[in-house]
Formats: structure tokens, sequence, C-alpha cells
């Protein structure tokens, strides 16, 4: 969503006594609208839902989408199964590997809670980090 203001000015020329006026230039202000990502991850299903944009994101062949709903199922089915929520600001598919290794599709949580799960996530995505440098 973006807006468009118009500001236009006078400027004043002349002498005291001779004044005339003219419209100044245009200035354009654009506005728009930010998310920050946000996104929780469904390993069952390798679909991510973001909280902000209210979309699904998930492969559809070698193409990423985002929809506003899971690919297959329900969302109240989709809600209901384990998921974990992600740390990263950006687009799911440049961590998908890593969250794919790290939260395979039988995952369940364990009683130590999401913190140790996305403590998982970075661990991993430092590792991979380091493998390529």
């Amino acid at each position: 969503m973006a807006s468009f203001v118009l500001f236009t000015g006078c400027v004043a020329e002349g002498s005291n006594r001779g004044r005339s006026y003219h419209s100044g230039p245009a200035v354009q202000v654009q506005a728009g609208v930010t998310f920050e990502d946000d996104y929780d991850y469904y390993p069952g299903y390798e679909t991510y839902y973001s909280r902000s944009r209210r979309e699904f994101v998930y492969r559809d062949g070698n193409s990423w989408v985002r929809r506003p709903q899971p690919r297959g199922i329900s969302v109240g089915v989709l809600l209901a199964t384990p998921a974990v929520r992600m740390t990263f600001r950006d687009a799911p598919e440049r961590h998908h590997s890593t969250v794919a290794r790290t939260y395979p599709k039988n995952w369940t949580p364990s009683r130590q809670g999401h913190e140790d799960n996305r403590k998982d996530v970075k661990r991993n995505e430092r590792s991979r980090d380091e493998r390529r440098n």
C-alpha cells in the first residue's frame, strides 16, 4: 500500500513593491507499510506461516509460493500440528534446507520448549555458514 502526497510552494520574486508569486517545484513523498517477517514452521507439511502477513509459504514444485491458505489441508488442521517459531526475519526459502534438517517431517516438540528449538536452528545456520567459508 503506498500513498502519494503532492506539495507545492510559492516563491516571491521582485522588489518589495511589485511582488509576484509562482508555484514552486512539486515534491512527491511516498509512504508505505513495512512488515517485519515472522514465521512459524510446520514440519509435517513443510509449510511456513507468517503471522504479520497472514500468509502461508511453501514449495509448489520447484517454486516457493505465498498463499492465504495452506496446500492440501485446512487451516485448522495445520495449526493444530506441531510448529516451531522461527527467528530469521527474511524469506523462508533462504533457510529451508537448515530448517528441514533440524525439524524433519516427523518432528515433535521436546519438553524443553521452543527456546531450545530456536537455538538449534541458529547453531545449524552458523555451522552451515562456517562450512561455506
